[in-house]
């Protein structure tokens, strides 16, 4: 079971490392290789936990089951429309 709670606890953390690695490259360390995928790695995973949370929401708000709620797959979301 996963609770509101738990994923925005779970966004927090990815938007933490976010920001670590935005701060190091506008120190003007840049950033390596690992370093970029990983910041490519957490947009992705920040916009699946974005989108299971308002799933979510949108359940309860109209009377279903927040539990049905699923994260969809990178190539789902990644495609959505901002």
């Amino acid at each position: 079971m996963t609770s509101e709670r738990s994923i925005l606890n779970h966004i927090d953390e990815l938007v933490a490392e976010e920001r670590q690695l935005r701060a190091r490259h506008s120190g003007g360390q840049g950033l390596t290789d690992a370093e970029r995928e990983r910041m490519a790695e957490l947009e992705v995973q920040l916009d699946q936990a974005w989108d299971l949370l308002r799933q979510r929401r949108a359940r309860s708000e109209y009377g279903d089951d927040p539990e049905g709620a699923s994260e969809r797959p990178p190539g789902e979301v990644e495609t959505y429309l901002q």
